[in-house]
């Protein structure tokens, strides 16, 4: 039989966190679902278009890359967007047998909207938190991140 370790006050703040974390996601995931819905995308091409709209423009091949598909996949979602209204392809300045895909306005707008309501769920989700509470784990969140740059 297993033994198992005491709980210390750390690890039991480590689970809170994690629940915290857990049930967050569900509800930020839900209400992204319902607004993706609403719009008609799915969380691929929600998730194209949000890496699009940091980016200038990307390439086909950059795309199924990024996203982890083939080209021919990667061309779907793209097609899909793009009859959207929600992307464009062009042609690369320096090769015009090469095609470049960009966001459009209306995609900006979308990938602006759905990011504004999740800061805001966020924010919402941290004003119940403490001060310290919350300031220690942004240190802690842009420490990780900072390393996994690098």
């Amino acid at each position: 039989m297993p033994t198992m370790t005491p709980a210390t006050p750390q690890s039991k703040d480590h689970a809170k966190l994690a629940d915290f974390i857990l049930f967050s996601q569900r509800e930020f995931l839900l209400n992204l679902s319902r607004e993706l819905n609403r719009d008609n995308i799915s969380f691929a091409q929600f998730f194209l278009l949000s890496y699009l709209a940091s980016s200038k423009e990307l390439t086909m091949t950059d795309i199924a890359k990024k996203m982890g598909h083939s080209t021919a996949a990667a061309t779907g979602l793209v097609d899909r967007l793009e009859k959207l209204g929600y992307m464009e392809r062009t042609h690369a300045i320096d090769d015009r047998r090469k095609v470049m895909v960009r966001v459009t306005a209306k995609g900006l707008d979308l990938v602006s909207r759905l990011r504004d309501e999740l800061q805001s769920q966020i924010a919402d989700a941290m004003h119940e938190s403490s001060a310290t509470d919350a300031a220690g784990f942004l240190t802690s969140y842009h420490s990780r991140d900072a390393a996994l740059v690098r």
